[in-house]
């Protein structure tokens, strides 16, 4: 008689942070669907749990510790991963939590299997053809982030990211490349491109000519988004710094190659904090660029973030910030009050910004982008556009536009459900805006 199988052993997974964390965390998965692990959606029917934590800002340290407990207090056995387990080796998270198995910094995915193996032996009939060649996803179906490098070569005096995910490294183009062809094939219609410095990639690399579908590419970002613009999905930068060759990448959404959609992380506008930050200085060049690239691409979206309250900003360098904000008319903007991250250089810095001026800059900074991306999103009244269909209510839809990426952006209110399906593209026509998103009623599917 045959034996009944035993059960696969079932791993929880809590996944926090940014895009290139969850891109971490797929990895992750990924391995261990191979493996033959199972996963779980509660504590109570996991035999383990693993925890990709952020350490960024304080509140992403109090959150992560936070799950850490919960996950110990409903589980007991946890393994901790990413971006807090790099700081001071591991110590945060020991100090908070001794009782945790392992403590592992990001991108370390054969610390994180090894210690899965320790305390939850690999099941010894693993089937790993119940692995998808995209691998495990932890977006909707229909859209993907694709990590193109770790780590960083700036060094930002408000950041500590390079000291946790360390300096740039860039993927094989041709790994990149059939990562993307791959998840277009499992019916991806959005590819979000992340890194920490997107428009750095292929630095360390030299540049090194690669090979994909037997033709060969060069590992430089103009390179390899116009390949990725030949997949037939929407493709999508993020944290692209405004670095010179960026402006080879406006022609090709000009010509509808890639999404006319750019995240630049501007931060600041006065040349003296911008120094302070140890970030790009020239902000009369930064204005005359985004002319310049609304003069060839004008439907471009342009997103950034900045930081207010930086040690030493004065009020005429904040007021030097409106004016920027005020000449750019940028679309899609995030603004913060600058938070004292332990291990930042700009901690040490003279003339600390007391925190209630620091949220009042950001009050007015955030009432000044208000009123610009009303103003802009007003324009697009009774114009058609297509949008990509997140969710489908029974009475109405939600999805975005070309100027609207993933739970950062604004979204695009349908008021009818009828023949409308999750994860595919429909016609509208604009019908009513506010401050962040747009209404419309469908034209075609």
């Amino acid at each position: 008689m045959a034996q009944p199988r035993q059960q696969p052993p079932r791993i929880g997974f809590v996944s926090l942070g940014c895009p290139k964390a969850l891109v971490d965390s797929e990895q992750i998965l990924t391995q261990l669907r191979a493996e033959g692990y199972e996963t779980s959606p509660s504590y109570q029917d996991a035999d383990l749990v693993v925890v990709n934590t952020c350490g960024f800002i304080d509140s992403a340290v109090e959150e992560s510790l936070d799950a850490i407990g919960e996950a110990l207090a409903e589980n007991g056995k946890v393994i901790v991963t990413g971006c807090l387990g790099a700081k001071d080796g591991g110590d945060v998270i020991r100090q908070a939590h001794p009782q945790v198995l392992a403590v592992t910094g990001p991108q370390a995915l054969p610390e994180v299997m090894a210690a899965v193996h320790k305390h939850l032996p690999q099941p010894h009939d693993p089937f790993t053809s119940l692995v998808p060649p995209q691998g495990i996803r932890l977006t909707p179906r229909h859209y993907a982030y694709i990590k193109i490098s770790e780590g960083c070569n700036h060094r930002c005096t408000f950041c500590i990211i390079p000291s946790m995910r360390g300096s740039l490294v860039s993927r094989p183009v041709h790994q990149i490349m059939q990562e993307a062809e791959n998840l277009v094939d499992a019916g991806v219609k959005e590819l979000l491109i992340i890194s920490q410095d997107t428009s750095a990639y292929g630095v360390d690399l030299n540049y090194r000519t690669g090979f994909w579908q037997g033709k060969p590419l060069k590992a430089r970002i103009t390179e390899l988004v116009r390949a990725l613009g030949t997949l037939g999905a929407w493709v999508r930068l993020h944290y692209v710094y405004p670095y010179p060759h960026v402006d080879e990448i406006i022609p090709l959404m000009a010509d509808g190659k890639i999404l006319p959609y750019l995240d630049v992380p501007f931060q600041h506008a006065s040349p003296r904090v911008l120094k302070a930050m140890r970030r790009p200085a020239n902000t009369e060049n930064n204005l005359a660029r985004i002319r310049r690239w609304r003069d060839i691409c004008p439907d471009i979206t342009l997103r950034s973030t900045f930081i207010v309250g930086f040690p030493g900003e004065t009020e005429a360098e904040f007021a030097q910030l409106l004016a920027f904000l005020e000449d750019a008319q940028l679309d899609r903007v995030g603004c913060f009050a600058y938070s004292p991250v332990e291990g930042a250089a700009a901690n040490i810095l003279a003339d600390p910004v007391p925190e209630e001026i620091k949220e009042e800059r950001r009050a007015r900074f955030m009432a000044l982008q208000e009123k610009i991306s009303r103003d802009r999103l007003s324009r697009k009244m009774g114009k058609r556009m297509i949008v990509l269909v997140d969710e489908v209510q029974k009475n109405k839809a939600i999805a975005r536009s070309t100027a609207d990426a993933p739970e950062i952006d604004g979204i695009v209110h349908i008021g009818s459900s009828k023949n409308l399906k999750a994860g595919e593209f429909a016609e509208v026509e604009v019908i009513g805006s506010d401050t962040h998103d747009l209404r419309a009623k469908v034209i075609t599917r």
